[in-house]
C-alpha cells in the first residue's frame, strides 16, 4: 500500500483534532451524532433547504458518469440510484453545493410506453449529489426499466425487477453472489460476464471499495493508456476521500453494466472502512472517538453511492444495514452486518488455536439486537428457504491439520458462542432449508453446516456457499497451495478453488443448486467464464454434492 505522508498526516491530524473537539463520552451518547458528523466533514448543519437551487440547462456534461442502480427489490417498490458527477474525479464531482432536480421514470418495457410511475426527486449537496428514488406502486414480481433526466441529459436505462407478492406462487429464483473488488488488484471482468447473466437479484456480501491507496497506473491493471489522478493515491480516512474513492469504482464500465442489469441487495465488511475493524474498536492504534468519526464519513459514503433505502442513512456513525427482504413463499433473506456491532478479535485478531479468549461465551459477532432480530425473524418465517447474506466464513474452518487446529479469529471460528446460539437458534425455530453466503475469504467454498464440526457424523443443518472475490488477491489459482490441507482438515468442506468470478445460487422446490463461475485472470481484461463447479443440496436432506 502506498500512502502519500502529507496528505495521509494532514487528514489524521483533522479526525484528531475535531475527536479533541466532540469528546468520546459526548460523541457516543449524542441521540443525533449528525452535529457531530457535520463538525467532522464539513456539512452543512442547516439542511438541503439551505442550500440553492442549481439550473440544470447549465450542465454541460454528461452528468451520469457512475450510471445507474436499483435495489432492495418489494414487491410494490424499488430504489432506483444515481449521482450526478459530470467531473467524478474531481472532490465536487463537477458541481456547485447547489441541489438539483432530477426527473425520473420506471416503465414495464424497454421503450417507456408503458410507465408505472414517474417524479422529480433533489440531488442534494450534501449527500454529493446523489439520488435515491423508492419508486412505488409498482407491479409486482415483474421486471421493470428506468431512466434519469437533468436538463438535456438523459441516462442510461436501467432494467430491475420487484419482488413476488408474499403470497405469489414462485416456482424458483436465481441470485448471484459476489464480494471483495479490489480496483488495484485487477479488472471487474466478473462484472461482465454477470451482466449478461440471466439471474433475478445480485447479493454484495462485501468489501464494495479498499480503502487503500490507487496510484496512476491503477494498481496490477497496470494502464498505459490513462494516468488516474494523484489524489487517490493514499489511504482513504476522511469523507471526500471515500466519495471519491467510490467514484473511481463506480466510473468501472463492467460494475456499470451489471448495476444497470439487475437490482442489488448490498452489505458491508470492513475494507468500506478500514481493514479488520471491530465495532469501534480500529485496526490501529487511534483513539476510538477518532476512528468513529473515520467510521461517520465511511458510512455516509457507502450509503450515498449504493441503492439503498431511507431507512439504512447513517446517523454519525451508526448505520442499521441488517434488514429483511422476501422472494415470496420462497426464500427469506436475513442481511446481516457482522462488522459493526460485533467484539474486538481475539488474541489480536492473528491466526490462532481456540482458548478462553476466543471462547468467551459473551462475544458477539452480531450485537444483542441483530441477533434477536434474526432469530425472531426466523420463529416466523414461513419461506422454504432461509437464506442469510452475511460477510465472513460461518463454518468451521481449520487451517492446519494439528489436533487441535489454528482458525480465523476475524470469522465466525473466533466467536463460537456467538455461532452456536445461531445454530441452536435455527433449530428452536425449525428452519429446514438454511442457506448462508458468505464473502470475504478471496476463494469460493462450499461447506455443509453441521451441529456440531467437531464430529463429521453429526447432523448437517445447512449449507454455506462462499462467493470467491471479484479482483481481490490478483488472478488467483485453481488449487491454492493450502488445498490439500484445508481438504483434509475439513471433511464438511465440499468445494474449494482459488480463482475469482462469483457463485449463482438458484431456488427451487426441490432444492438448491450453486454454480461457481470463475475467470482464469484478471490483471488483463477480457477474461473468459467457466463454471468451475456445481453443487445441489436437497429440500429437507441437507448437505451439498456434486451436480
Amino acid at each position: 500500500m502506498t500512502i502519500t505522508p502529507g496528505r495521509s498526516a494532514g487528514r489524521s491530524r483533522e479526525l484528531r483534532a475535531a475527536a479533541r473537539h466532540i469528546g468520546r463520552r459526548r460523541f457516543l451518547g449524542l441521540t443525533s451524532a449528525a452535529a457531530a458528523l457535520a463538525f467532522a466533514v464539513d456539512l452543512p448543519a442547516t439542511g438541503a433547504a439551505a442550500a440553492a437551487e442549481h439550473n440544470a440547462k447549465r450542465i454541460t456534461d454528461f452528468p451520469f458518469t457512475l450510471g445507474v442502480a436499483s435495489g432492495d427489490p418489494l414487491p410494490d417498490s424499488v430504489v432506483l440510484w444515481t449521482r450526478l458527477a459530470p467531473a467524478p474525479y474531481q472532490p465536487d464531482g463537477g458541481l456547485p453545493a447547489e441541489r438539483v432536480d432530477v426527473d425520473w421514470e420506471i416503465a414495464e418495457d424497454e421503450t417507456f410506453a408503458t410507465v408505472a410511475a414517474r417524479g422529480t426527486d433533489i440531488a442534494h449537496p450534501e449527500f454529493h449529489h446523489s439520488v435515491h428514488v423508492q419508486a412505488e406502486g409498482l407491479a409486482p414480481d415483474r421486471v421493470h426499466y428506468y431512466r434519469f433526466r437533468v436538463g438535456d441529459w438523459l441516462s442510461e436505462t436501467g432494467r430491475t425487477r420487484t419482488a413476488p407478492g408474499a403470497d405469489s406462487p414462485v416456482s424458483a429464483m436465481t441470485l448471484a453472489a459476489v464480494s471483495c473488488q479490489a480496483y488495484h488488484d485487477g479488472y471487474f471482468t466478473a462484472y461482465r460476464h454477470l451482466a449478461e447473466d440471466d439471474v433475478d437479484l445480485v447479493l454484495h456480501l462485501g468489501d464494495y471499495l479498499y480503502e487503500y491507496a490507487v496510484d496512476r497506473a491503477g494498481g496490477a491493471r497496470n494502464y498505459t493508456d490513462r494516468s488516474l489522478p494523484a489524489l487517490f493515491d493514499h489511504e482513504a480516512e476522511t469523507l471526500e476521500d471515500y466519495r471519491l474513492r467510490y467514484a473511481l469504482y463506480k466510473s468501472d464500465p463492467d460494475l456499470r453494466a451489471a448495476h444497470a442489469r439487475h437490482p442489488f441487495v448490498v452489505t458491508f465488511d470492513d475494507h468500506e472502512t478500514e481493514n479488520n475493524y471491530a465495532g469501534s474498536v480500529p485496526e490501529n492504534d487511534v483513539p476510538a472517538e477518532q476512528f468513529l468519526l473515520r467510521r461517520a464519513a465511511a458510512y455516509r459514503a457507502y450509503w450515498e453511492n449504493q441503492p439503498l433505502r431511507l431507512a439504512q442513512l447513517p446517523i454519525g456513525p451508526d448505520m442499521q444495514l441488517y434488514r429483511r427482504l422476501q422472494w415470496g413463499p420462497l426464500a427469506q433473506f436475513d442481511v446481516l452486518d457482522t462488522r459493526q456491532y460485533r467484539s474486538d478479535q481475539a488474541y489480536g485478531g492473528a491466526k490462532h488455536a481456540p482458548g478462553p479468549e476466543s471462547e468467551d461465551p459473551s462475544r458477539t459477532m452480531t450485537g444483542a439486537a441483530q441477533e434477536r432480530w434474526l432469530l425472531d425473524g426466523w420463529s416466523t418465517s414461513q419461506a422454504l428457504w432461509n437464506v442469510v447474506p452475511q460477510q465472513v466464513c460461518f463454518a468451521q474452518r481449520r487451517l492446519d491439520l494439528n489436533p487441535v487446529a489454528a482458525v480465523s479469529m476475524d470469522a465466525w471460528d473466533g466467536y463460537p458462542a456467538a455461532r452456536r446460539r445461531i445454530i441452536d437458534g435455527a433449530k428452536a425455530a425449525g428452519i429446514e432449508n438454511l442457506m448462508v453466503l458468505t464473502g470475504d475469504l478471496h476463494r469460493g467454498y462450499a461447506f455443509d453446516i453441521k451441529d456440531d464440526f467437531d464430529d463429521p457424523l453429526s447432523r448437517t443443518l445447512g449449507t454455506e456457499v462462499v462467493a470467491t472475490s471479484v479482483s481481490s488477491g490478483k488472478d488467483g489459482e485453481e488449487k491454492p497451495s493450502n488445498w490439500a490441507t484445508y481438504t483434509a482438515a475439513n471433511p464438511h468442506l465440499k468445494f474449494y478453488d482459488g480463482r475469482r468470478g462469483y457463485t449463482t445460487v438458484t431456488l427451487d422446490g426441490a432444492g438448491a443448486r450453486a454454480d461457481f463461475k470463475v475467470l482464469p485472470y484478471v490483471t488483463t481484461p477480457g477474461a473468459p467464464i467457466t463454471t468451475a463447479a456445481s453443487l445441489v443440496t436437497e429440500v429437507g436432506n441437507h448437505g451439498f454434492t456434486p451436480a
